[in-house]
């Protein structure tokens, strides 16, 4: 194949889901997602194009193509900010690339104030009626079309309190949480799903009590691990238990005993016999023994969703940065291993977006993380690194202080800030794929 026809053959992948099916999707009044749901697959990353083609003219045309076979997988919208006008604008153009394609789209809304706490993806809304006046702005723009908003993540899992904020703004959180479910369930086709963080974070109680707090009671559910990488059968457990959580504290039979008691559900962290091993699965039985002994007559019935964008390889484990080259020392794993949320080196994709899950309460996987975009700039600096430069350096590393502090020695390189393209880790992510991207 020439390079002509390879060049006509990628860029037809890239943008080929933009011209599937090009039928108007009709408004539509239910707030399900059937199996067969198709989700909307988002115009490709301009970084992801450039990395594409300049991967063409170095003659990598199959890493070329697992580039463009990830930009093509549905995947969701992030909204970030913008003034009520241009949120407005932006949603309605999202809305019109997915009645192109006769797709669902997937709305990410992460313009809350205080947003993660001042972090690599500090910002949001100014104030309370500030961002009430943006989600205004994005359920007008929705209206009656069917789409998933996914409501700031972490949101609910890292509250303002958590990081040292006033008793004030966490009050405040869940006010502004609670009228963006209202505003948002309004509308006759809008599903919303409220954050929940991932099952190495929150115990399944003080998950459940967060998100009840938040009204999820008023909407479809929750969904966990978002930006993440924590295996799919960890979250579907760690996901149902906060499902049966909420059932269980919402039980009035028996004199309601159980009401209100939350703090009541075992969880990843529950054994009767010591602790548990929040990261061996096979730890979890007496979880499911205690909900089978305590749930009584009471159903779980809230659903939830699961981010398996970059979770086809498992969570990070910097274990092996203690052994030979590198033989980095216990602080230093320790620190890693902490971090391990943010650009961690050989992950993958996972599960490519699906209604069709086979579980119950499990309305989808999704891409929510959009996979290629860099988590931030992830360094000592940050505190999610940490390095013995005297015991292990490569040629080209920096020497000096300062510039180690800004330094990832884990991709051996100065990450990119969060929300930029990120070209090692996505074609790593692409690469390391499970299931595999291409035949």
């Amino acid at each position: 194949m020439n390079r002509a026809r390879i060049i006509h053959k990628l860029t037809g992948i890239l943008i080929g889901a933009a011209l599937l099916l090009a039928l108007p999707l009709f408004a539509q009044s239910d707030k399900t997602l059937p199996p067969n749901t198709r989700f909307f697959t988002p115009p490709p990353d301009q970084g992801a194009v450039q990395q594409a083609f300049s991967l063409i003219r170095s003659g990598q045309v199959k890493n070329a193509l697992l580039i463009a076979a990830m930009e093509v997988a549905p995947r969701a919208a992030w909204v970030t900010g913008g003034t009520p006008s241009q949120v407005r604008t932006s949603v309605k153009k999202t809305l019109s690339q997915a009645q192109m394609q006769r797709a669902v789209p997937v709305f990410v809304l992460y313009n809350i104030p205080n947003r993660d706490c001042g972090s690599y993806s500090a910002g949001g809304a100014q104030d309370t009626s500030t961002y009430e006046a943006w989600i205004d702005a994005v359920a007008g723009a929705i209206g009656n079309h069917k789409v998933v908003i996914l409501l700031e993540p972490d949101g609910l899992a890292l509250l303002p309190g958590d990081c040292g904020y006033t008793a004030q703004n966490t009050a405040d959180r869940f006010t502004q949480i609670n009228y963006a479910v209202a505003k948002l369930e309004a509308n006759p086709a809008t599903i919303v799903y409220l954050d929940a963080g991932h099952s190495a974070w929150h115990s399944v109680g003080d998950m459940a009590v967060r998100l009840v707090q938040g009204g999820v009671l008023q909407t479809q559910g929750f969904y966990s691990n978002p930006s993440n990488y924590r295996a799919t059968d960890y979250e579907t457990k760690f996901d149902t238990w906060i499902s049966k959580c909420i059932a269980f504290a919402n039980d009035p039979e028996e004199g309601g005993w159980r009401l209100g008691h939350y703090d009541w559900c075992a969880s990843q962290y529950y054994s009767p016999f010591g602790p548990v091993n929040p990261n061996d699965i096979s730890t979890w039985n007496y979880t499911d023994q205690w909900f089978d002994a305590n749930l009584g007559t009471a159903v779980a019935a809230t659903h939830f969703l699961i981010d398996t964008s970059r979770n086809g390889q498992g969570p990070f484990n910097a274990a092996s940065y203690a052994a030979a080259p590198y033989n980095q020392p216990v602080g230093v794993i320790g620190t890693l291993n902490a971090g391990n949320w943010c650009n961690p080196p050989a992950r993958g994709l996972g599960l490519r977006a699906t209604a069709n899950t086979g579980v119950p309460l499990l309305d989808a996987y999704l891409w929510i993380k959009v996979p290629g975009e860099s988590d931030g700039s992830c360094n000592a600096q940050g505190g999610v690194r940490a390095w013995d430069y005297s015991i292990y350096t490569q040629p080209g590393w920096p020497t000096d202080a300062t510039s180690q502090a800004l330094f990832d020695p884990l991709w051996g390189l100065v990450d990119p800030a969060a929300g930029a393209w990120f070209p090692q880790q996505a074609l790593d992510l692409a690469k390391r794929a499970n299931p595999a991207l291409l035949p």
